[in-house]
């Protein structure tokens, strides 16, 4: 087990959250459900036939017709989630495919909504009435305690004057993946279309400026509090 450390000194950078974690050597899963829910937002993005190149490219076409049940067993294994990001750039490019791994973001925390957002405080009326900026930081809090209580990630955010910092490790999209870049498209995905959802239709930006793939100890995306004019 690890617990990531909480930013110390500056006491304007506070902790919103900690979480004790896995081991990040022991090989992790996400639940049938989260894999479900990423190769449909995947399919609604590039279609049905262009799902089937990126699973075959991935050496996973076991999946093509026959996605992951709808279940929380731990059986979709994290190199999976790597191997159809990777296979998905191989296929479109590496500027297409981290432009469509985003936009599959964006509909993935529609599809979470759905599935996951009744047993969540997101439903609760106490919860639309918090002023905005409780209400993003609650909210990004429960994205995170849903990433590290169902799918065994170490997920913490923290909170500075004027921005949200996302951290994740391990990173199911960097699993042995080596890059130039960062290349976590579709968690700033998720993460952008949660607060449009939240904000009611503002736009934010949100950029990854550290990632493992490019050798950096843990990937982090950056989230600012103002939305866009």
């Amino acid at each position: 087990m690890c617990l990531l450390p909480s930013t110390q000194g500056n006491p304007e950078n506070r902790v919103v959250k900690q979480f004790m974690c896995a081991d990040k050597m022991i090989p992790h899963y996400y639940p049938n459900q989260l894999g479900r829910i990423l190769l449909l937002s995947l399919q609604e993005i590039i279609g049905r036939n262009g799902i089937t190149t990126v699973l075959n490219t991935a050496q996973l076409s076991n999946f093509i017709e026959d996605y992951p049940p709808k279940n929380l067993d731990l059986q979709f294994g994290y190199d999976h989630v790597s191997k159809i990001m990777i296979a998905l750039e191989k296929v479109y490019g590496q500027r297409g495919g981290r432009g469509f791994a985003r936009r599959a973001g964006y509909a993935a925390f529609k599809y979470g909504l759905r599935e996951f957002g009744p047993s969540t405080d997101v439903s609760s009326l106490s919860f639309r009435l918090l002023p905005w900026r409780r209400k993003m930081r609650s909210g990004l809090n429960i994205l995170a305690d849903t990433f590290n209580h169902l799918a065994g990630q170490c997920v913490r955010v923290e909170e500075q004057d004027d921005r949200f910092l996302w951290y994740t490790d391990p990173c199911p999209l960097c699993i042995e993946r080596k890059t130039d870049g960062p290349v976590c498209q579709f968690t700033a995905g998720v993460l952008e279309e949660m607060l449009y959802w939240l904000s009611g239709s503002k736009y934010f930006i949100v950029n990854e400026t550290q990632c493992v793939a490019s050798g950096d100890p843990t990937c982090l995306v950056v989230i600012d509090k103002k939305p866009l004019e």
